[in-house]
């Protein structure tokens, strides 16, 4: 995909994660306009479906892979990477995953706030997306996270979000993020920021996204973000 030229604008990155499992709300996020970094859940189905759709849309692709959070309480999802899995149902699962989605350009993680934070799991995972080319956004679900670092060791292009758009499902309190995550763009020449494919983040980012180019903004993929980060 190619990304829209900033001519010195600061850029935003949207992900929005959690696709696939609600077609409604899925089909809602591919209408925004773009380009947008669509993230499918890796275990849901018409994966493909959608896909295509939001490729016509000019979105970009990622997978949103299920990986282990610190609480039992919170299930990741089927085929969840995690610490207790011998290496070879660790990778054996890590490529179910991988193998879901085709012209995606690299994944980022549901949940996971007790993976990424063990560097044996994250190097694992690092080695697999630098072999098919991917790169990794660390959704930092938890402060501990060494996902980017490791990545980036690796030879994976990374970076790490900046902020959670709607962590509170409230319309105004959604509308403040989008307004940090301007404010980070201009500090620091871009940001990312993740949301989800709830009512109230939809509603807010249609006339959020329309308004973009007009505060001397520059939206663009993830991946381009990304790259011109971790060089070529």
């Amino acid at each position: 995909m190619a990304a829209p030229e900033a001519h010195g604008r600061p850029r935003i990155a949207i992900v929005i994660d959690d696709l696939g499992l609600d077609r409604k709300r899925a089909l809602q996020a591919i209408e925004l306009p773009g380009p947008l970094t669509l993230s499918l859940m890796s275990y849901a189905r018409n994966l493909d479906e959608l896909a295509a759709l939001a490729r016509l849309r000019g979105h970009e692709l990622m997978l949103h892979v299920p990986m282990e959070p610190v609480s039992r309480a919170d299930d990741p999802g089927p085929q969840a990477l995690r610490l207790e899995l011998e290496a070879e149902e660790f990778l054996r699962r890590l490529s179910w995953h991988l193998d879901r989605l085709d012209f995606y350009v690299g994944i980022n993680n549901h949940m996971g706030s007790r993976l990424t934070a063990d560097a044996w799991a994250m190097t694992m995972v690092a080695d697999a997306l630098r072999t098919r080319g991917l790169l990794l956004v660390d959704s930092r679900t938890a402060g501990a996270s060494v996902a980017a670092e490791i990545a980036r060791s690796r030879g994976v292009p990374s970076l790490g979000r900046d902020v959670f758009l709607d962590d509170i499902d409230d319309s105004q309190a959604i509308h403040r993020q989008l307004e940090e995550t301007e404010r980070i763009a201009r500090r620091h020449g871009q940001a990312i920021a993740i949301g989800h494919p709830r009512d109230r983040t939809l509603a807010a980012l249609g006339p959020w996204l329309a308004a973009v180019p007009a505060k001397g903004l520059v939206l663009s993929p993830v991946s381009s973000l990304i790259r011109d980060k971790n060089g070529p």
